[in-house]
C-alpha cells in the first residue's frame, strides 16, 4: 500500500493534531463503552475517562517497547470483560473487585512476558510456520468480519434510553456519515482524503442533530436521535469548574483500600479467569500485527520483534488497568484508521496518546463523545471493520486457492469466524476468532503434506 506518510514521517504540528483526534474517534467509543457494560452487569463505578487515560498511556508504553515503530492504539479490551466481571463476582466488595482488575491485567502479562521470552530465545520462525498467509490471512479477514453484526446493529439504534427512534431515521443517518466518509477519503484533496472519519462524525453528527431538533419541537420521539443528556449532566449542579474540568476516578485509588481483604483464594479466581484469557488474546495479537505489518510492508514480527510488540501489549495493559481498570488491546478500529487515511505515523499514535491522557480530564469533550449516535459510529464503522476484512482478503491473494489444501484450510477458517464458533469453560471463552485461528492451525498442519496437485 503507497502510503501518504510513513511510519516514520512528521506531519506538520496543525495536521497532526487533527490526524491525532481522528485516531481518537475511531477507538474512542469501544474504548469509553467497556466500563459501561461492567457497570451495568456488576453494579460497579468505572469511570470511563479513567478508562480513556489508561488507553493513553498504555500506548505510550506499546510505543516506547516497539521503538516507535508500530503504528497502533492501545484501547480497553472486550476480551477481558468476563475475566473483569468475575474480579467482582462472589460479593466481594467494589475495592477489593478494582484491586482484582490490577492483578489479573498483571496476570495477563506474565503470560505475555513468558511467551516474550520464548520467542526471544527461538525466534518467530516458528510463528510463521503454523501461521502462514493461507491462516492468517483469512483470521484477520474474521476480525473485520465478526464485527459486521456489530456495525449494521449500531446503525439501527438511537441514542437515548427509553425512546425508539425509527430505523429508517437511524440508518439514513448512518448511512450519511459512510458516504461522507467514502467521499473524502475517495475524491478529497490531501488534507479531507487524510481525515475522512472526522468528516463523516460530523456529517453524521450535524443530521442527527437537526432530526432530534425537529423531534422535540413536534413532539415526535421516532426521530429524536442525538443523546442531549451527557451535556444536560454537565450543568445539572450549575456551572462550575468540574463543568469543564475534572479528575478521572483511576482504579488504583479505589484499589488500594482492598488490599486488605485480598486471600490466596481470592488471587487463584482472578489467576483462572485471566490467564486463559491471556492466551486467547496472545492469538489476535499476532493476527493484528500480521495485518498492520502487510499495510506499512514492514514485518513487525521480525522488527521491532514479537518479543516487543507483546511485552508492549502486555506491560501497557497492566497500566490501563492500574488508572482505569481495562487491560488494554491493540486495536483494529486503529488499523483501519491506518489503512483507510493511509497515514502510518507513529508521531500521530503517539500524538493521539497525549490528547486521550489531557481530554480525560476535559469533560465536555468526554460529553460529545458519549452523545455521539450509536447510528453515525456504525456508519464510520462499516468502513473501519471493511477495510480490516479486506486487508486479510488482499493476503490471501499470494495464496494458490486452486490447491485443495489451501483451499480447505481457508473454508474452515471463514466458516468458523463468520459462523461464530466459540467454546466455553465455566467462565472462560475462546472467541470465534481464536476458534477460527486453532481450527486453521490444524487444518494447515494436517494438509500441509499434501502433494501440490492442482
Amino acid at each position: 500500500m503507497k502510503l501518504i506518510y510513513g511510519v516514520k514521517d512528521k506531519p506538520r504540528f496543525g495536521a497532526l493534531i487533527v490526524f491525532a483526534i481522528q485516531q481518537l474517534l475511531a477507538i474512542m467509543t469501544a474504548t469509553l463503552v467497556v466500563p459501561v457494560i461492567i457497570n451495568g452487569s456488576c453494579g460497579t463505578t468505572m469511570s470511563s475517562a479513567a478508562a480513556l487515560f489508561g488507553a493513553g498511556v498504555g500506548t505510550l508504553v506499546y510505543i516506547a517497547f516497539t521503538k516507535r515503530k508500530s503504528p497502533v492504539f492501545l484501547g480497553s479490551s472486550f476480551a477481558f470483560i468476563g475475566s473483569m466481571i468475575a474480579a467482582f463476582a462472589g460479593g466481594v466488595s467494589m475495592s477489593l473487585g478494582f484491586l482484582g482488575l490490577i492483578i489479573g491485567a498483571a496476570f495477563a502479562a506474565l503470560v505475555y512476558v513468558v511467551i516474550a521470552i520464548i520467542v526471544k530465545c527461538a525466534g518467530v520462525n516458528w510463528i510463521n510456520k503454523i501461521m502462514p498467509a493461507v491462516v492468517i490471512g483469512p483470521t484477520v479477514a474474521i476480525i473485520g468480519l465478526s464485527l459486521a453484526g456489530n456495525a449494521i446493529g449500531d446503525m439501527s439504534k438511537g441514542s437515548i434510553e427509553g425512546i425508539a427512534t425509527s430505523p429508517l431515521i437511524t440508518v439514513l443517518c448512518g448511512v450519511v456519515t459512510l458516504l461522507i466518509t467514502v467521499i473524502c477519503s475517495t475524491y478529497g484533496k490531501k488534507t479531507l482524503r487524510l481525515i475522512p472519519f472526522i468528516m463523516g462524525i460530523l456529517g453524521g453528527y450535524l443530521v442527527a442533530a437537526i432530526f432530534t431538533a425537529i423531534g422535540y419541537a413536534a413532539d415526535i420521539d421516532a426521530i429524536k436521535v442525538l443523546n442531549v443528556a451527557p451535556f444536560l449532566a454537565l450543568v445539572e449542579n450549575g456551572v462550575n469548574l468540574n463543568t469543564f474540568v475534572s479528575v478521572p476516578d483511576f482504579t488504583f485509588l479505589t484499589a488500594f483500600k482492598g488490599f486488605g481483604e485480598l486471600n490466596a483464594a481470592y488471587i487463584s479466581t482472578i489467576a483462572v479467569a485471566y490467564i486463559p484469557v491471556a492466551f486467547v488474546v496472545f492469538a489476535e495479537h499476532i493476527a493484528d500485527h500480521k495485518n498492520i505489518s502487510s499495510i506499512i510492508e514492514k514485518d513487525l514480527l521480525e522488527e521491532p520483534g514479537l518479543h516487543r510488540t507483546l511485552l508492549g501489549d502486555g506491560i501497557g495493559s497492566v497500566v490501563g488497568a492500574i488508572f482505569g481498570g481495562c487491560p488494554n488491546t491493540t486495536y483494529g478500529e486503529s488499523v483501519g484508521c491506518v489503512a483507510i487515511t493511509r497515514n502510518a505515523s507513529v508521531v500521530t499514535i503517539i500524538t493521539a496518546a497525549i490528547l486521550a491522557i489531557l481530554i480525560s480530564f476535559i469533560s465536555p469533550f468526554i460529553a460529545f463523545v458519549n452523545s455521539i449516535p450509536s447510528c453515525v459510529m456504525g456508519g464510520v464503522c462499516m468502513a473501519l471493520y471493511g477495510f480490516i476484512a479486506v486487508s486479510g482478503l488482499k493476503m490471501v491473494q499470494t495464496v494458490n486457492l486452486n490447491l485443495n489444501k489451501n483451499l480447505f484450510v481457508v473454508s474452515v477458517i471463514l466458516i468458523a469466524g463468520i459462523g461464530g464458533l466459540t467454546l466455553n469453560f465455566g467462565k472462560i471463552t475462546i472467541t470465534s476468532i481464536a476458534c477460527a485461528l486453532i481450527l486453521g492451525i490444524i487444518t494447515n498442519i494436517v494438509v500441509s503434506k499434501a502433494k501440490e496437485q492442482e
